[in-house]
């Protein structure tokens, strides 16, 4: 049978700290996780599910459907054990396929080896068994093998993914140090922002953030803005069940925002971009745009959230300028946010105790390769609370 209808242990990774939040969309959709890590998540489903999760999750990066599990000593048994396995059924004769690994190993220093390793043995089998082989490459243009070998055993998978989806397909402008869209995904999953509510986006950028919060509230899935997977150069797929799935997407969309999401950002060419980038996730009409200092901004009248993702400063006379700015912001959300809710993201953990506030929740969370912490305030009139330039809060589960 097809691995379009045969289950198996799917693995769907994430970028790390993300697990809960993947575990609750997965919750969500109808699925039932056997296993999560910060990383990870595990449950039972076929290449099927697999499709429709690559055009459904938004904190996710791959989605991996398990082939087989084998004892690997060396390079040398997992070339010998993957010759072993039926890559006819699975691939295109005269396809192309690309092989990502993750090896840890005494015998390997070079996990480019082991890619080389798995492509012979794909394409040998392949032309033994059909007297055709695939082209192969590292491009991600067609199907995807990933080898995840630890120890003295390796799994072999199908990436149903190829490229990430943790980037959701419609930034057509990235923007400087953009904040990715799985990080953004969760950091509004983190609040309890409600569609009818004010939503504002200071210092904005490219818009990520916001237009991550107006697919959320109104039902926009990623796979609206993508039409290239790996799975599509898999045999047995089914073209017209995509097609199909890419219609249950549209039709799941509702809009039910009351005002546009605020966006601010003193660059005005950055303004534009997140226009354009709202044009291209079809939420355009649900973004309103200023430039010019934040602390200028209007504040609605009604409460709601304000969603900030400030500069975190990598050398010193950046840090030190921005401690400044961590100031400002803190003041701004005791003087005008009362009543509001603020989620921020730093990766500067010394510059987040310069707001002034104590949050109610920290999450750590990382943005890129930089440890760093969501914080989820609550502003109330006459609670000024403010902390020393030494003191930091600490996160409940890190040691003093």
């Amino acid at each position: 049978m097809s691995i379009f209808e045969t289950p198996a242990e799917l693995v769907i990774t994430c970028y790390k700290r993300l697990g809960t939040f993947l575990e609750r969309e997965l919750k969500t959709l109808g699925y039932e996780p056997t296993f999560v890590s910060e990383s990870m998540v595990r449950l039972q489903g076929t290449a099927t599910d697999a499709m429709h999760l690559n055009m459904k999750l938004r904190t996710a990066s791959q989605v991996l459907y398990p082939l087989l599990t084998f004892p690997a000593p060396d390079a040398e048994e997992v070339y010998k054990q993957l010759r072993k396995y039926t890559f006819e059924r699975l691939l295109q004769p005269e396809g192309y396929f690309s092989v990502t690994s993750f090896v840890k190993h005494p015998s390997v220093n070079n996990p480019m080896f082991v890619n080389l390793k798995v492509k012979d043995a794909v394409v040998d089998r392949m032309r033994d068994k059909t007297g055709r082989r695939p082209s192969t490459g590292s491009e991600f243009r067609g199907a995807v093998l990933h080898l995840y070998w630890v120890g003295e055993e390796a799994t072999l998978y199908v990436d149903t993914s190829g490229e990430s989806i943790a980037r959701h397909g419609y930034r057509l402008h990235p923007g400087k140090a953009p904040l990715l869209e799985s990080i953004a995904a969760a950091m509004v999953m983190a609040t309890d922002w409600k569609p009818e509510q004010p939503l504002l986006n200071p210092m904005g950028g490219v818009g990520t953030l916001a237009i991550e919060a107006i697919l959320l509230a109104t039902n926009r899935y990623p796979g609206l803005y993508r039409r290239r997977y790996a799975f599509q150069h898999l045999q047995g797929y089914n073209q017209r069940a995509y097609l199909e799935a890419v219609l249950d997407l549209e039709d799941a969309i509702t809009e039910t925002l009351t005002e546009p999401v605020i966006i601010n950002d003193r660059d005005t060419r950055m303004l534009s971009f997140a226009l354009q980038n709202a044009e291209k996730a079809g939420v355009g009409p649900w973004v309103k745009t200023y430039g010019g200092d934040y602390r200028e901004l209007k504040i609605p009248a009604n409460p709601g959230w304000v969603l900030i993702n400030p500069e975190y400063g990598e050398r010193l006379g950046e840090v030190e300028a921005l401690t400044h700015t961590y100031g400002e912001i803190g003041s701004w959300m005791k003087h005008q946010l009362t009543d509001w809710r603020v989620a921020l993201i730093s990766g500067n953990l010394d510059l987040l105790g310069k707001i002034g506030l104590k949050p109610d929740q920290r999450i750590p969370l990382y943005n890129g390769r930089l440890d760093s912490r969501l914080c989820l305030y609550s502003v109330y009139a006459g609670t000024k609370r403010t902390f020393g330039d030494a003191d930091v809060v600490k996160d409940a589960a890190e040691p003093e």
